[in-house]
């Protein structure tokens, strides 16, 4: 018999009232997320090849030697971008798409995507100019260090050997978490063996050594006249998880207009952010992370899949790649995923796609969301049902 503490038993009840309750619907710009496809054009439904349509989960589900097979013969690109989302380019946003892109045993015909709708100053004032201020403050930091966080922690200017990874880690601390004690920072590296004092002036030296100093001779990492002084970098310090939400925030209330700032910022994205074990710090910061990042996928896919002025399967699949490469277990993005294959005509490639959902969910040990049974059941019974997310 094992028995809880009347605080660790009202810590678990605590979480799990909370986990009961409906997200919170987003905020500002993030209002603008679409639903799903029940206001856009559903996709055609592929006929079944057989009097009896797949339903089970062992009749969508091919042999574990035919789902090798396709993996490796039905739409590679995006089965691989786990490994390596950096494979995957994004199609310019103008111009007709590369034809090399799409699967050539799929049955799609591409139209040429045209660039997004520019709005004079009389439709959208100051529209432009924010537009124009943003990319004139881009190029005047772009002398200035960046500190990556959208997969593997990252400053360029910082080895990725010895003592880097330590460093570039308190790097993203400080850029976070401006304004702390040493204590405090000491701590956050390192609870289990809290950094020494010590330790944490090395690491700070070895961090204002790498980033230098701004145009006016500032340090990027002000040093403390005191030992009480907190710590912080210079407001100079770039990094790209604001770059991703400058870009997103920016683009979501233009609806489709707004694809090719959506997509320049999911080309930020190399893998899940502080890719690894994160400090207990960050984790926060990467949920909210994660959860941006689906969201992003989810509006270019929505708007990439339809047929119309924006119809991009190969810029479809590239976001919903990224976006698993991020979280592999969201079934939104799975239910994207079998769209755009519903979409292409390509029956092996939404095999493939409900095999992949149905072996994540076999290692949860959870059960498929009934949006994910009913577009399944939808997409291969061709019933006269509405795709619903």
């Amino acid at each position: 018999m094992q028995r809880l503490e009347h605080a660790a038993y009202l810590q678990i009840t605590t979480a799990l009232k909370v986990s009961g309750r409906p997200a919170h619907p987003g905020e500002g710009p993030w209002q603008e997320v679409p639903d799903g496809p029940d206001s856009r054009r559903q996709p055609q439904r592929l006929a079944p090849e057989e009097p009896t349509a797949p339903t089970s989960d062992t009749a969508t589900r091919p042999s574990p030697a035919e789902a090798a097979d396709r993996s490796a013969e039905v739409f590679p690109a995006l089965l691989a971008a786990s490994a390596d989302p950096a494979g995957l380019r994004l199609l310019p946003t103008a111009g007709v798409p590369a034809e090399a892109e799409e699967d050539p045993g799929t049955e799609t015909t591409t139209a040429p995507t045209p660039a997004a709708p520019e709005t004079d100053g009389g439709e959208n004032p100051g529209e432009e100019g924010t537009a124009q201020e943003v990319e004139e403050g881009e190029a005047h930091d772009l002398h200035a260090p960046e500190i990556r966080i959208l997969g593997p922690v990252e400053v360029a200017a910082v080895d990725s050997t010895g003592h880097g990874p330590r460093i570039v880690r308190l790097a993203a601390l400080l850029y976070f978490r401006p304004g702390r004690s040493a204590d405090v920072l000491c701590a956050h590296m390192d609870p289990v063996s809290p950094w020494s004092a010590s330790t944490l002036n090395a690491r700070l030296q070895g961090l204002r050594r790498s980033l230098g100093s701004d145009p006016a001779g500032n340090p990027d990492v002000p040093r403390c006249s005191s030992g009480d002084d907190p710590y912080r970098l210079s407001p100079s310090v770039r990094c790209d998880w604001n770059r991703f939400l400058q870009l997103a925030e920016r683009a979501l209330p233009l609806g489709p207009a707004g694809l090719p700032d959506l997509e320049r910022a999911l080309a930020l994205v190399r893998g899940r952010p502080f890719r690894g074990r994160p400090l207990p710090w960050a984790e926060p910061y990467q949920q909210e992370m994660i959860t941006r990042i689906i969201d992003v996928t989810h509006t270019v896919a929505t708007y990439r899949t339809p047929a119309g002025p924006y119809h991009d399967l190969s810029a479809a699949r590239q976001a919903v790649a990224t976006g698993l490469d991020v979280d592999d277990a969201a079934e939104l993005l799975y239910r994207e995923w079998m769209r755009i294959e519903a979409v292409a005509g390509n029956r092996q490639g939404l095999h493939t796609a409900v095999t992949r959902v149905q072996q994540v969910n076999r290692a949860l040990d959870c059960s498929l969301k009934l949006a994910t049974e009913q577009l399944i059941n939808d997409l291969f019974n061709g019933s006269s049902a509405a795709v619903r997310i």
